[in-house]
């Protein structure tokens, strides 16, 4: 397992826990998150759009309302930068498969992956 990274701001050796959303730079502060923010080069769309591909007839899960409504809950938030966290993923995700707000959201991103109408019927 990798262990905590460089800030790309102030460049304090593994202080790094927090990552940019449009780009995935790793910073260690709000005041590194400004700074970053202030600079912040997205990759570029196509690089994106290739890497963030919705499989034919789904849809990407920023489309997603579903998805978007449960991110906005303070406790799965929580639970996901845990598991984030956590040096032993696995034993976590199993142990938060038991939560019911967890398996909405596993359930929800698999719905986005593969569509339910997509997903019994056999190739021909």
């Amino acid at each position: 397992m990798r262990g905590p990274r460089p800030c790309g701001v102030c460049g304090a050796a593994g202080a790094a826990k927090y990552r940019c959303p449009r780009c995935a730079a790793a910073y260690c502060s709000v005041p590194c998150c400004r700074t970053h923010r202030e600079r912040c080069t997205p990759e570029p769309k196509r690089e994106r759009a290739a890497a963030g591909r919705a499989p034919p007839g789904g849809q990407h899960a920023g489309e997603s309302e579903e998805l978007r409504d449960l991110l906005l809950n303070p406790h799965l938030r929580q639970l996901l930068l845990t598991v984030d966290q956590a040096e032993d993923k696995s034993s976590l995700m199993k142990k938060y498969m038991q939560e019911p707000l967890f398996v909405e959201f596993a359930d929800c991103c698999l719905r986005i992956v593969e569509p339910p109408e997509k997903e019994n019927i056999l190739p021909e």
